[in-house]
């Protein structure tokens, strides 16, 4: 994977930053960098193509549903889904769980009924099922993890009760970078006749996704964390799944006929697609992946685990230095949480940025998994296809300054 060419795609990456360090982007769990490519893509079609979809009988409608659809389509190719109608769009991975959340809860949970998430998952995949709790009265039962940020598979099997309705658990995690053991998960999963939601918003962008060798029932992913346009995601689910599911928000477009004492809704995925989509995003969401898909996933994962095998090398290097998740590489993906002594995560990250090096600070929308680990944050470094092993240099240079500070 030749990252100097990739590097080219991406006019942010020569940015100085204070007008004297080179711009070293290491936040890309939170989003990634855009390339030339998905912008262009979205300026011609508002240049050109601008009109809303579906509904339009004019050229431009026409030409603009026929990329939106066209999108749908990359969108399934890229997760192996069976059909375009499993494909729903939606403005990012926090939406598509709480699309699942609440039809789900609506359609075939009571109070009482439980739902599996795990210790390390992100709010979006507990507050959402919270929301549930408060509204219907289910419970949450949680899979804890080991000391270096595994999950327990023998305690996730004991969970499982006679109220159990359904899984939802994180394929990478957004703090520790273990890659869970999702497929095992599922396996589990339905051997007791659970349905499982996989939270894919931190793996999608690192390695190839396949739903149908993964069995799962529902996959979210955000578009603006895989080299795409903000405001756009994705829900797949699988088609006799979601033709079950009652719609999430009323409105255009999600229905067939509307009078005043009835509505009869869309077909699949529209049913789940109320209002006017942002069928710009979609395209610049197509191009991100076909972008991503030219490169090689295969090649993006085998690049970005050598690149975080350096980081924790010369990383472990610096005195009074904890790394957060685990220690063997081929289970800890492109993200690296750290704490460099009794520095303050907030005061190493801000010192950190005054030195051209952009980290995330806080407890990174995971307060749950920072109270496991008995500590109030971290700093967090994440890598991208188009970082490289000087910028793991300058980091570890600048963490190494900033000690000395301290």
């Amino acid at each position: 994977m030749n990252y100097e060419l990739i590097r080219k795609d991406f006019p942010i990456l020569t940015k100085t930053i204070y007008g004297k360090y080179p711009l070293v982007y290491l936040d890309n769990a939170a989003t990634t960098q855009k390339p030339r490519q998905v912008v262009e893509a979205m300026t011609e079609e508002y240049y050109n193509v601008n009109a809303n979809v579906h509904r339009g009988v004019h050229f431009l409608s026409q030409q603009a549903t026929e990329l939106h659809e066209g999108s749908r389509e990359t969108v399934r190719k890229f997760l192996n889904a069976r059909s375009a109608s499993e494909i729903v769009f939606t403005r990012g991975t926090t939406e598509s769980i709480n699309l699942v959340a609440q039809c789900f809860s609506d359609a075939f949970m009571k109070e009482g009924d439980e739902v599996i998430v795990s210790e390390m998952e992100h709010h979006s995949n507990i507050v959402s099922w919270q929301l549930q709790q408060q509204r219907k009265g289910i419970r949450l039962r949680v899979i804890p993890i080991t000391d270096d940020g595994q999950l327990r598979l023998d305690e996730y099997e004991k969970l499982f009760t006679d109220r159990t309705r359904i899984v939802s658990v994180t394929h990478v995690s957004n703090v520790l970078g273990t890659v869970n053991p999702v497929k095992e998960i599922i396996r589990i999963a339905h051997e007791h006749g659970i349905p499982v939601l996989i939270d894919g918003a931190q793996s999608t962008p690192h390695m190839k996704v396949d739903v149908q060798e993964l069995d799962c029932d529902f996959f979210a992913f955000s578009g603006h964390k895989i080299y795409g346009p903000t405001g756009i995601g994705v829900l797949y689910g699988k088609e006799e799944m979601l033709e079950k599911l009652p719609p999430y928000m009323g409105g255009g477009e999600m229905i067939k006929n509307v009078t005043f004492e009835r509505t009869t809704f869309n077909e699949l995925p529209f049913k789940f697609e109320a209002g006017t989509p942002d069928y710009v995003a979609s395209t610049g969401l197509a191009r991100a992946l076909d972008y991503v898909s030219s490169v090689g996933l295969d090649a993006i994962e085998a690049y970005e685990r050598d690149l975080t095998a350096y980081a924790i090398q010369r990383m472990g290097e610096i005195e009074d230095m904890k790394i957060f998740g685990p220690a063997d590489v081929s289970i800890h993906d492109a993200v690296i949480s750290f704490q460099v002594g009794n520095i303050h995560h907030l005061d190493m990250g801000t010192l950190l940025d005054r030195l051209g090096i952009a980290v995330r600070t806080g407890h990174h929308c995971a307060e749950p998994l920072m109270h496991r680990l008995g500590i109030e944050g971290t700093c967090r470094a994440s890598f991208a296809m188009y970082n490289t092993r000087e910028e793991v240099d300058a980091l570890v240079a600048a963490i190494k300054r900033v000690r000395q500070m301290f």
